[in-house]
C-alpha cells in the first residue's frame, strides 16, 4: 500500500540562498526541485546505523541485568508446549 503525502514549506522563496541553493542542487542532479526534496528529506531524516534488532535486544537484557541462567530459564519456559484448553463438557 503506497500513500503519497504532501508537504508545504512556508516561505522559501524569502530564504533566497536556500531556494538558490536547491535549484542548484537539483540542476547538478538533473532533476526539478520538487524532486530534489525527496532524497534531502531522506538524507536528513535518515538514523546514521541501521537499528539492529539482535544487538538491541541483547543491550535491553544487559541493562535489565539479564543473565545466562535466565535465559536458560526463558529457552526452558519457551519450549514447553501450550496448555490443553480446559472442557466443559
Amino acid at each position: 500500500m503506497s500513500l503519497t503525502n504532501y508537504y508545504s514549506i512556508r516561505n522559501i522563496f524569502k530564504a533566497h540562498k536556500t531556494h538558490n541553493a536547491l535549484k542548484a542542487r537539483a540542476k547538478r542532479d538533473n532533476r526539478s526541485a520538487d524532486a530534489e526534496v525527496h532524497p534531502i528529506l531522506e538524507e536528513g531524516t535518515r538514523p546514521e546505523e541501521h537499528l539492529r534488532m539482535g544487538d538491541t535486544l541483547s543491550a535491553l537484557g544487559r541493562q535489565a541485568g539479564l543473565t545466562d541462567k535466565d535465559f536458560a530459564t526463558l529457552e526452558h519456559i519457551r519450549d514447553k508446549p501450550p496448555a490443553e484448553p480446559m472442557g466443559f463438557e
